[in-house]
């Protein structure tokens, strides 16, 4: 139980800390160069996806044999090319909004799926 306290509590810091980045971002802060903000993310996101490998092989659920596993693989590969083009490489700072708003609507469909354990997330609330 606590291997999947420390996934959520990895997932509401890695969100969290991607939504206060991108903010930063479109405001020009000068904060996303420091150290603190280009290494905490890093280690987050590592402690999450161990945790997510570990708890799929202890509760024996794998993507691409589970749907809503593999929606939630597909989702965070969405995420980070997203938050990429986001924080880094997109060209314009419309780009850079456009994915930054996009990157949280897959964080926020990952996190649903995550929830409901239903491929379509949030999507199957308006499609009953």
């Amino acid at each position: 139980m606590a291997l999947k306290w420390i996934h959520i509590a990895c997932a509401i810091l890695s969100i969290s800390g991607f939504a206060l980045r991108g903010v930063l971002m479109l405001a020009d802060s000068p904060l996303l160069a420091t150290r603190f903000a280009r290494v905490a993310p890093h280690v987050v996101d590592t402690v999450l996806l161990a945790s997510a490998l570990w708890l799929a092989a202890r509760i024996g659920q794998y993507p691409f044999v589970e749907g809503w596993l593999t929606a939630k693989v597909l989702a965070l590969i969405a995420y980070i090319v997203l938050g990429a083009l986001a924080l880094k490489r997109a060209r314009s700072k419309a780009q850079r909004a456009t994915a930054f708003a996009l990157a949280l609507v897959a964080a926020a469909y990952l996190v649903s799926v995550a929830l409901t354990r239903d491929p379509l997330g949030f999507l199957a609330l308006a499609l009953r």
